[in-house]
């Protein structure tokens, strides 16, 4: 990496705005890291750098505005004050490259001669070339040298593309980069989860059409030609779950073949004398035609020999054909060759960059076709090489891991293009080090790497590959026997990186973490980590300077390491404190003991080991003589744990820091309140006043207020009803609050004592008056602040590990500590547990499968171990029936984590070859009807038919590696029962996968797909029957592969959130513009920071769109769209929650567009997927299907619309009560369809609903009241008319006098805005209505629109 980081300061990356150019043209930004890595092995980089063409290079660079930089935030943040200094604009340069036309290329002064290579290497035809020179007047360009210090280049300069002579490693470079071409289209890399490719089939939907979209399309013709009629299984209603439309055939990926085989020969490398001919290595292929050939690459080019398979003539044949290039040779040769790869070409150039650029990180799909397996070198080649990355185009081969993880966090930050292109580095680095982990650790289970200590017994083995070190996951030398064993030495890992993740985050210049990965693999928990320079060579108690290597019998600290971690420990929220060590000195530590200090051989301070960074979880720690508060005990807790490791998340911490912040602002203003009001009995009410709040707590942590915190006041009057929802917090104040009553007389004071806190803190309080000093002294001591003057709330992470003493003097402290920390818990369970529940009930939370419900916990900081919690909650829960979606995906998560748990040691006994037998047996007894399914024992394959007769009547099980062939449904299910009470406390009622889906209501499919991505199984894509009881569902041949479930850190652009952030805060407050342009800054950033493809991204664009579709800028939406699109199918997978959501919002912007056909495909595609994922039962689906009656509505589908309306509003009315003013709107809309059907009397009785929801929710005055009774009289009349018509038409025949219905508001109906948005959109709408004439049509509808979809807070809550 020194030689990486060579002058990596002058970069100034690029940033290009996205207003004047078409946005294609940021993602041509390579990084200059990443440019390094590639270190002129243009080969691989082509994909890496998509630069789409040379037209979408056109990176035309404005200076950043500054005033939307400026004004953001008034100085918050320091950085929003910087001038963002981006380069100067583009210039245009000639290429010529030999046989082609020149052709124009625009270029930044900031870019290297590298991306131009790039450029070439992606260009239809100039792909097939590798080893050129670029020269200017002759002279040749150095790769590496940036346009701008070039003498002589301006713009207008012809460059020309040079041919060089080969090297072998030039030549390997040419045969990989052909090889690439060839598999352009080829998804299996994708299936197969290499090289971060991943699936994405949102072309399959909208054949290709959205680009160029308004143009092409005649609006008007499209209307008669759709076929709208769903497949059967989308229909409401529907039982059918089909699996093989998750991933539908795409015709462009029928393989296009342009050569059978391309191989290196067996006749490498070339002997000496060849060598001296020029010969670099020989290749063996067959072309379409049948014709074997016998390649030479020499220095000059590539041409025919004379060797066969058998004899070795290196002699060139006659003719030779002599090219410069494999392609341009085998064009020559094979006619066949010719016409497929210039066909193959033009269809890879014309796919969106999305769909084959890399992903940063590995997804991996649990489904997949049977895909053929075909002869490819490289692909061979690279299996047995422990090549990862790039490494051997990179001086110095094997990368040192740890030096680049540590230099890149290194590299200066002062700046805004300086911290750019560090977070781009460390993002870099670590991306190429979670996917060398990775295949480390599935080499370390598959056998394949010699472990460092191998007379060991296997599972205390470790293992050091690539400059990884690997260990697995047991209870090695009974490290943890007190916390735990196997189950501790399990959870420690995920402990760990979590630790690592919260000290990489907080970033202290001096303090270093190692490089964490942990991988679950085939039942084993491997943990990656970079090597510390010199550990190897020392023994562990010679290296550590601080902390403890036997959980804190001895204990040691160091000055350097406590002044490093004492300026962590305010955001961490760790207390500072004393521990005893074996001689019974008291040690002063700043973490929890277990945490290590290593001074590493090249000077820096690491720290390792860091599980219990935060505080204990007492809920799940039962100590003996503890008292846990009233509200832990009335669930049930303290309760008995796998392992002693269980903490509180981090998440939890802050909103309880948050939490009590409110509490003691709270306090402070009733004090000077009283103060203020009656001096004399002032004395009297105050102690009354704290001796409640004394038991309140004490712990160690936050900042003073942050800015949540202070937004959070506003909302003090709600906080006493039991869960006050703010987006940001939960501060619902516990039930016990000695202030609850008085909550509202406080606010007047909160302002004061903000100031009076404030100013405390700022001057040490020496211009205070003593009562105001006081005050804040009371209102501290009732949170537990660690601090008189201030508020400062930290907690000890050692309180109560087994083996830690504290020192007598600090025993007030610890005292407090522990009541801080029963208070953390009971917060868990009596605050945060309801607010969730709140937040499902109101549908601010809403989430659709398992990991969209961890991530709901987690982000309130509820551990999943509480889960069984949760679910009784919500059992208890009056409204229980609106929040039946979340419990059943509760009970699946909860009966998945429980099959995974069995699972893990279920796949340990097994041997490898049983592997596909072993986990179709496993998910047959997890899923299918069949009771009694055996296990077909496979040593089949190998042995011949005589002894295999007698090998099956073996009892199965018999053999010791078979132990898994005993496994039964009934066992399998007892077990997942007895594992759901004993881990989770939670009572299971089944005794099979039916008995679950009968009480339950999950489907086997959405079981069969979360226990697939929690253990990463791959299965074959075809439709089982679950419910045969004649035949098991699985065999050995449906299972495809095992995949690794990858956890790791991922590093964040800091200034881009920022810019993030600053411009969701502009939107909220109706600044729509201020905001787009905020946001495009942002998505610049994330660009520069990520490359092209993040989960980060993907919010971005998603909410550029939505902004540029309430700006009326359609067509700009649908590009942003289909762009979150794709990223979210390719970093999240296809059939993820977001994905789902990504594909409604495209549908909702095809429509504005007038693409009705593709709108109510990627609606039906999102129903399927929906319906796959989480049932037709969800809230969401109510959306869903409102949407897609309104579009075959607009297509005059009348019979289906109604199908799909009357479906969303019976959702409508479960979920949201018969009294919402969503039923109301649903009724409306089912009114609609009938008064298109004629139907007025259906009609009217639906609006009559509508209207009394108004009526009784918003009042007779209300203009939504209003519109319905106006619409009441509206069907009445028509009712009347028709009536005439009849007669009329009985008369003549003509139905001249029914109008049909425009279908022209339709658009925005259902979408989440913020309200401000929502008014400025309102008066949009009036104003466009005033302008139209003035007869009633689906107008009305928009005015309702946002009504329906709102992100944080639906309007209908109020009245609700």
């Amino acid at each position: 990496v020194k030689c990486l980081v060579v002058d990596l300061g002058s970069l100034v990356p690029n940033v290009e705005k996205a207003k004047g150019t078409r946005q294609t043209t940021s993602f041509c930004i390579t990084s200059y890291v990443e440019r390094l890595s590639f270190c002129s092995i243009t080969g691989h980089s082509a994909d890496t750098a998509v630069m789409n063409g040379g037209g979408a290079h056109d990176l035309s660079e404005e200076e950043s505005k500054q005033d939307g930089a400026g004004d953001t935030d008034g100085g918050e943040d320091s950085n929003e004050q910087e001038v963002i200094v981006i380069q100067d604009t583009g210039f245009t340069v000639k290429i010529q490259a030999p046989g082609t036309e020149p052709f124009d290329l625009q270029v930044s002064p900031q870019e290297m001669v590298q991306e131009i290579h790039q450029v070439l290497m992606d260009r239809e035809d100039t792909c097939h070339r590798t080893c050129f020179s670029l020269q200017l007047d002759g002279n040749v360009l150095d790769n590496f040298a940036e346009l701008k210090s070039i003498e002589g280049l301006q713009e207008g300069s012809l460059l020309k593309v040079v041919e060089e002579p080969y090297t072998v490693r030039e030549a390997r470079i040419h045969v990989r980069h052909i090889r690439d071409l060839l598999k352009g289209l080829d998804p299996s890399d994708a299936y197969n989860g290499v090289d971060c490719n991943s699936l994405s089939f949102l072309s399959v939907f909208t054949d290709g059409d959205l680009g160029g979209v308004g143009k092409r399309k005649k609006k008007g013709s499209e209307l008669e030609q759709i076929d709208c009629t769903p497949p059967e299984h989308i229909l409401p209603g529907s039982k059918e779950r089909p699996l093989l439309p998750l991933q539908p055939q795409n015709k462009e990926w029928k393989p296009m073949q342009c050569l059978k085989v391309l191989t290196m020969s067996g006749w490498n490398p070339p002997p000496g004398n060849r060598k001296m001919h020029g010969d670099l290595m020989y290749l063996y292929m067959v072309t379409v035609e049948e014709r074997h050939i016998s390649i030479t690459a020499s220095t000059r080019g590539f041409y025919l020999n004379q060797s066969t398979t058998y004899t070795f003539n290196p002699k060139p044949a006659n003719p030779s054909f002599l090219s410069h290039s494999l392609v341009e040779l085998l064009s020559q040769i094979s006619p066949t060759f010719k016409k497929n790869f210039t066909v193959l070409q033009k269809k890879r150039v014309q796919r969106h960059p999305f769909e084959r650029i890399a992903t940063p990180f590995q997804v991996y799909s649990w489904t997949a076709p049977q895909v053929d397996h075909t002869m490819d070198c490289v692909r061979a080649e690279d299996a047995y090489t422990s090549r990862l990355g790039y490494e051997e185009h990179i001086p110095g081969q094997t990368r040192d891991w740890n030096e680049e993880l540590q230099t890149t966090r290194e590299l200066a930050r002062k700046n805004l293009p300086e911290r750019l292109l560090r977070e781009r580095a460390i993002f870099k680095v670590h991306s190429d080090f979670a996917a060398a982990a990775t295949r480390g650790s599935m080499a370390v289970i598959d056998g394949n790497v010699m472990a460092i200590n191998p007379g060991e017994e296997t599972r205390m083995q470790m293992f050091i590959w690539n400059n990884i070190f690997f260990s697995l996951g047991f209870d090695v030398r009974d490290h943890y026997r007190e916390l735990g064993g196997d189950a501790a030495a399990h959870a420690a890992p995920t402990n760990d990186l979590n630790g690592v993740r919260a000290y990489g985050a907080v970033d202290v210049e001096g303090l270093y973490t190692l490089g964490t990965v942990v991988v679950d693999y085939r039942g084993y928990r491997v943990t990656a980590q970079s090597i510390i320079p010199g550990i190897l060579e020392r023994e562990q108690e010679q290296s550590v300077i601080y902390g403890s290597i036997d959980f804190g019998k001895t204990v040691v600290s160091h000055g350097k390491y406590l002044e490093l971690l004492e300026r962590t420990s305010r955001p961490l929220k760790v207390q500072r404190h004393n521990v005893l060590n074996e001689k019974d000195e008291s040690m002063e530590l700043c973490s929890s003991v277990e945490c290590k200090g290593i001074i590493g051989n090249d000077g820096r301070h690491y720290i390792l080991d860091l599980l219990r960074t935060f505080p204990p979880d007492l809920n799940f720690l039962p100590v003996e003589g503890e008292e846990l508060s009233p509200e832990s005990v009335r669930q049930g807790f303290p309760r008995q744990h796998r392992h002693r490791l269980a903490c509180l998340r981090q998440e939890l911490i802050e909103a309880f820091v948050e939490h009590r912040y409110l509490l003691f602002m709270k306090m402070a203003a009733l004090q000077l309140m009283q103060q203020k009001a009656n001096k004399e009995s002032k004395l009297a009410t105050l102690t009354e006043n704290s001796s409640p709040g004394a038991a309140v707590p004490a712990l160690p942590s936050t900042e003073t207020p942050d800015a949540s915190a202070e937004s959070s006041e506003t909302s003090t009057e709600t906080l006493t009803d039991a869960a006050a929802t703010e987006a940001t917090t939960t501060e619902a104040a516990p039930k016990t609050d000695p202030l609850e009553g008085k909550a509202e007389d406080s606010i007047p004071g909160l302002a004061q004592a903000k100031e009076l806190a404030e100013s405390l803190a700022a001057e040490d309080g020496s211009g205070i008056d003593p009562k105001s000093r006081e005050v804040v002294l009371n209102a501290c001591k009732a949170v537990g602040s660690i601090s008189n003057t201030s508020f400062d709330i930290r907690f000890n992470p050692d309180i109560f590990s087994p083996g830690v003493r504290f020192p007598e003097d600090s025993a007030d402290d610890i005292q407090k500590q522990k009541q801080l920390l029963k208070d953390a818990g009971a917060f868990l369970v009596s605050c945060q547990i309801p607010s969730l529940v709140k937040d499902c009930l109101d549908h601010s939370a809403l989430p659709m499968d398992g990991a969209t419900l961890t991530e709901a916990l987690h982000q309130r900081g509820i551990n999943v171990r509480y889960l069984g919690n949760v679910l009784a909650f919500v059992d208890k829960t009056p409204a229980k029936a609106q929040l039946e979606h979340f419990y059943r995906i509760g009970i699946s998560e909860l009966i998945t984590r429980c099959a995974k748990h069995i699972f893990k040691t279920y796949l340990q006994g097994v041997e490898l070859s049983a592997l596909s037998a072993a986990v179709s047996h496993f998910l047959n007894c997890f899923l299918s009807s069949f009771s009694d399914a055996v296990a077909h024992l496979p040593a089949d394959e190998l042995v011949s038919r005589r002894k295999n007769r007698k090998r099956r009547n073996r009892v199965p099980g018999g053999g010791d590696n078979t132990a898994w062939a005993s496994l039964t449904p009934s066992e399998l299910w007892k077990n997942i029962v007895s594992e759901a009470q004993s881990y989770y406390h939670f009572t299971l009622y089944c005794e099979n996968a039916d008995q679950v889906v009968e009480k339950y209501g999950l489907q086997k499919i959405t079981l069969l797909r979360e226990i697939s991505i929690k253990v990463g199984i791959q299965i074959l894509i075809k439709e089982y029957n679950f419910d045969s009881r004649h035949k098991p569902a699985f065999t050995e041949e449906d299972i495809l592969n095992i995949f690794p479930v990858v956890k790791h850190v991922n590093p964040k652009a800091s200034d881009a959130f920022h810019f993030f952030q600053s411009g969701q805060a502009k939107v909220q407050q109706g600044y729509l513009k201020e905001g787009c342009e905020l946001i495009n800054e942002a998505l610049n950033l994330f660009n520069n920071v990520y490359g092209a493809m993040h989960v980060e991204i993907c919010a971005c664009l998603r909410l550029l769109a939505r902004l540029n579709y309430i700006m009326g800028d359609h067509h700009e939406a649908l590009s942003n769209q289909q762009k979150a699109v794709l990223m979210s199918e390719r970093v999240l997978g296809i059939e993820h929650p977001n994905t789902i959501q990504e594909y409604m919002h495209l549908a909702l912007y095809c429509f504005a567009n007038g693409q009705l056909s593709t709108a109510l495909k990627l609606l039906y595609r999102a129903r399927y997927l929906m319906l796959m994922v989480c049932g037709e039962d969800h809230p969401e689906m109510a959306l869903l299907d409102s949407n897609i009656g309104l579009v075959l509505h607009g297509v005059m589908e009348y019979d289906l619309s109604l199908r799909f309306l009357e479906n969303a509003l019976a959702i409508n009315s479960k979920y949201h009560g018969p009294r919402s003013l969503k039923v109301a709107l649903s009724h409306h809309l089912v009114a609609r369809v009938y008064e298109s059907k004629a139907e007025f009397r259906s009609a009217l009785q639906q609006e009559k609903e509508g209207y009394t929801i108004y009526k009784n929710q918003v009042g007779e005055a209300h203009e939504k009241t209003k519109e319905s009774s106006e619409y009441l009289k509206y069907l009445t009349q028509q009712a009347v008319a028709l009536q005439r018509t009849m007669n009329e038409i009985y008369k003549n025949g003509s139905n001249a006098s029914i109008m049909p219905l425009k279908v022209r508001g339709l658009g925005p109906i259902y979408f989440h805005m913020g309200q401000k948005d929502l008014e400025n959109l309102k008066a949009e709408v009036q104003r466009r209505q005033q302008l139209q004439e003035s007869g009633k049509s689906v107008e009305d509808l928009t005015v309702d629109s946002p009504l329906e979809l709102e992100d944080k807070i639906p309007m209908d809550v109020n009245v609700d």
